[in-house]
């Protein structure tokens, strides 16, 4: 099955000359939820901002559904969805118009964006606020605004960044529930997130991001063996693969 996303050879960062990533190597398939973990400034963030087209790789390439955004910027940009850690919405817009342009900016149809909206508002208990401007809104509900747009279109690939920072208990379920079917209709997904326990629980694989290096990458039972310790939770895996390693994979 091909991959919806191949990273390869990634190395890239805002300088030739300090590199944040060296050499990144990873795909999504369809029909899996990726986590992307690792501490504070390990190059998670870099390495979204990449396969988003905003910096460009020192060295390697990225592709989605065959194709790099040099080669068919159009077919690139419209095979993913993204959800960045901190809402960014129009003040003056309200909730359904935010919807309304996602769904003209995807080139959804009038009947599907009519479905797909209402059962988004519905599912995210977002109804009573639909003509409510964002600009009003609390950091959670738009939050949820910025779900429901990445949602509508439902692209082959979705690239969420911390999501459940702001949401309510409601919400996080909602959205888990929602990507659990996206995935089983055939979606990829790469999910960054400090919370490990959700990241075990959903994940198919993981990327273990340290220093700028990939230090561990597949299944559970592959990163437990590669943290040396065959029985770890994943959160226990994760620490002896930044606490214990070297920057290259190896646990000393």
């Amino acid at each position: 099955m091909e991959p919806v996303l191949r990273v390869d050879g990634l190395t890239g960062g805002y300088s030739p000359r300090r590199p944040v990533l060296h050499d990144i190597h990873f795909d999504i398939k369809p029909g899996e939820m990726v986590g992307l973990i690792g501490l504070n400034g390990a190059g998670k963030s870099t390495t979204i901002k990449h396969i988003l087209g905003l910096m460009k790789p020192l060295k390697g390439e990225i592709r989605i559904r065959g194709t790099t955004l040099e080669q068919d910027p159009q077919r690139y940009r419209s095979s993913f969805a993204y959800v960045p850690e901190s809402p960014v919405l129009f003040d003056e817009m309200t909730v359904q118009e935010h919807l309304r342009l996602t769904g003209m900016a995807y080139d959804v149809d009038a009947d599907r964006f009519e479905q797909r909206s209402e059962q988004l508002l519905e599912e995210f208990h977002m109804i009573p606020k639909r003509t409510a401007f964002s600009g009003h809104l609390s950091k959670g509900m738009k939050q949820k605004v910025m779900i429901m747009n990445a949602l509508l279109p439902e692209p082959p690939l979705y690239i969420i960044d911390e999501p459940f920072l702001g949401l309510d208990p409601l919400g996080i379920r909602s959205l888990l529930e929602r990507l659990v079917e996206v995935k089983n209709s055939g979606a990829a997904i790469l999910m960054s997130s400090h919370i490990l326990a959700t990241v075990e629980m959903y994940c198919d694989r993981f990327l273990v991001l340290h220093r700028g290096k990939m230090v561990a990458q597949g299944n559970l039972e592959q990163v437990r063996e590669q943290s040396g310790d065959r029985t770890a939770s994943l959160e226990e895996a994760f620490y002896r693969l930044v606490t214990g390693g070297d920057g290259d994979g190896r646990v000393t």
